[in-house]
């Protein structure tokens, strides 16, 4: 993401689509009551799931998959711990952290 595309973030004037893509994994984790987890599947994709991250792999719901690129975005624009974004004028709270499950790290996105 280049400084331009932050500051414009910062700014609130524009949500960039990586975090337009976080709200939506959002608020079906918000449905179901559980997290959004963000695990990488090669160089080129991220592998998303919805569920207790505490459990098994198994025990995901496949949710689908996004671009490396907007991944790495989706983590620059947020950090561990708690987070508030906006996406176009929905606040989003939740707790980013990081676990390992069936021995790959994955990130973990937990509305609050």
């Amino acid at each position: 993401m280049t400084p331009s595309n932050a500051a414009i973030y910062q700014s609130g004037t524009c949500t960039p689509e990586s975090l337009r893509t976080l709200a939506g994994y959002l608020e079906l984790a918000l449905d179901e009551g559980e997290s959004v987890v963000l695990m990488r599947v090669g160089t080129q994709v991220r592998s998303v799931y919805v569920g207790d991250p505490s459990g098994a792999l198994e025990d995901l719901t496949d949710s689908g998959v996004v671009d490396a690129f907007q991944a790495d975005e989706m983590l620059m624009l947020t950090r561990l711990g708690l987070n508030r974004i906006t996406a176009d004028g929905q606040q989003y709270r939740f707790v980013r952290s990081v676990r390992y499950i069936a021995d790959r790290q994955a990130v973990v996105f937990t509305p609050t």
